[in-house]
């Protein structure tokens, strides 16, 4: 769908910074898209594999973090139907409610779209060099992911 010289739009990052939904809508804006699916995943007061409440999560991040996040968006970009792709991952202390992950993959159609955009959420989760410590009411904390 992307046209011939053009280049899909690609926003990728690493904050330290509260993730703004609005403004990955606004990065993958495109007048040909007919479908935007999104993904926000958002810090949960529970994990069913630990005892206790969970009220922050700490993510740390590898130095090359941005550059695996890049290359994961821009892999997405393969795909004709792309229009555009907005990713984006937190690092830091960050409290129940507050987003952890904001994906939003644009195309023409709505099927593409979702397929799209969970294929990244899970490529990232999966690939990204990020690691989770999970913080209790207790005081505990528990690493996530780091075997």
């Amino acid at each position: 769908m992307t046209l011939p010289g053009t280049r899909t739009e690609v926003l990728a990052e690493i904050s330290d910074a509260p993730l703004d939904v609005p403004v990955h809508l606004a990065a993958v804006a495109h007048p040909a898209a007919g479908a935007v699916a999104t993904f926000v995943g958002q810090v949960r007061d529970h994990d069913p594999a630990v005892t206790g409440t969970v009220v922050a999560l700490e993510y740390s991040a590898h130095p090359d973090a941005p550059a695996v996040l890049r290359r994961l968006a821009e892999a997405v970009t393969a795909d004709d139907d792309v229009l555009g792709v907005a990713v984006s991952h937190r690092v830091g202390r960050l409290t129940v409610g507050e987003a952890a992950i904001v994906v939003a993959v644009a195309t023409a159609h709505r099927t593409e779209a979702f397929e799209l955009c969970r294929d990244l959420v899970e490529r990232v989760k999966a690939e990204l060099p990020v690691w989770k410590r999970e913080i209790l009411a207790d005081g505990s904390h528990v690493w996530v992911g780091a075997a």
